[in-house]
């Protein structure tokens, strides 16, 4: 497993500000996910994200997990970015992508192939073949934390990543969906330091939640909106359905003004 990547290890990377040292220097979108995957910022995560790659589930012994932070997947030139919690354990962190292998991913994949944003209805590892068609899927927290559960100062570490990517994006970037409570209170901060204005007080979070923040001088209108994140627990209990992901992410393709398909129900 290479675990430094393109032109050899980068300085700093157990350093607390590694993130807000290079996250604002990256001039695209391969730099920056180059150097999220170096990123050993957070030394509770990183044990974990390798502690687990060291010992695979049964189901995947004959992996090599990644193990590394995950960076976000989809275009340069995406209209609409989907922002969730963090990489699975035996997710993104075993397959290296985000939402890649686990239950989680199979129904946010299967919906968005559903409004045609997706080339295919599943993926299972990076090199599956999956494209997204003007859709950017990222997270405000890049490594699988113990529990599911990132600490405030584990997010606020990795702040800096989600801020240049939403920088790097923001050319053409028209509408945000967050996943979850968790996603939606990382991201409206980050939006306000990208120069978008937040309203006050900061609106509440909950599935259907939609808001627009609108254009300054050097940003365009964005359309903000919420919906539970696919976890099992979720899906399971049938507080999200396939249907409701299914519209909500048709409401964003089109506030985005993405070209899409009729949705196909499974």
């Amino acid at each position: 497993m290479d675990e430094t990547g393109p032109g050899g290890p980068p300085p700093d990377t157990g350093e607390v500000n590694f993130p807000a040292h290079q996250a604002a220097r990256c001039h695209g979108l391969a730099e920056l996910d180059g150097q999220i995957a170096r990123c050993r910022a957070c030394p509770r995560l990183v044990a974990w994200r390798e502690q687990v790659a060291a010992h695979p589930r049964a189901a995947f012994r004959d992996w090599e997990y990644w193990g590394r932070p995950v960076p976000g997947f989809g275009p340069e030139d995406a209209a609409l970015a989907v922002v969730g919690l963090a990489p699975a354990a035996h997710g993104g962190n075993r397959t290296g992508r985000m939402f890649t292998g686990d239950a989680s991913g199979d129904f946010l994949f299967a919906a968005l192939h559903a409004v045609g944003l997706a080339s295919r209805p599943t993926a299972t590892h990076r090199d599956d073949g999956l494209e997204l068609y003007g859709v950017r899927v990222t997270a405000p927290v890049h490594c699988a934390p113990p529990e599911n559960k990132p600490t405030p100062a584990e997010r606020g570490t990795c702040r800096p990543w989600l801020a240049a990517e939403l920088e790097l994006l923001s050319p053409t970037l028209r509408a945000v969906l967050a996943l979850g409570a968790f996603g939606w209170q990382a991201l409206l901060p980050v939006l306000g330091e990208a120069g978008w204005p937040i309203p006050r007080p900061r609106p509440v979070f909950g599935h259907g939640a939609e808001l627009t923040l609108p254009a300054t001088g050097r940003r365009p209108a964005l359309k903000v909106l919420g919906s539970y994140h696919p976890s099992q627990r979720n899906t399971f209990t049938g507080k999200l359905t396939f249907d409701m992901l299914v519209d909500l992410l048709t409401r964003a393709a089109d506030l985005a003004g993405l070209p899409r398909s009729a949705p196909r129900r499974p």
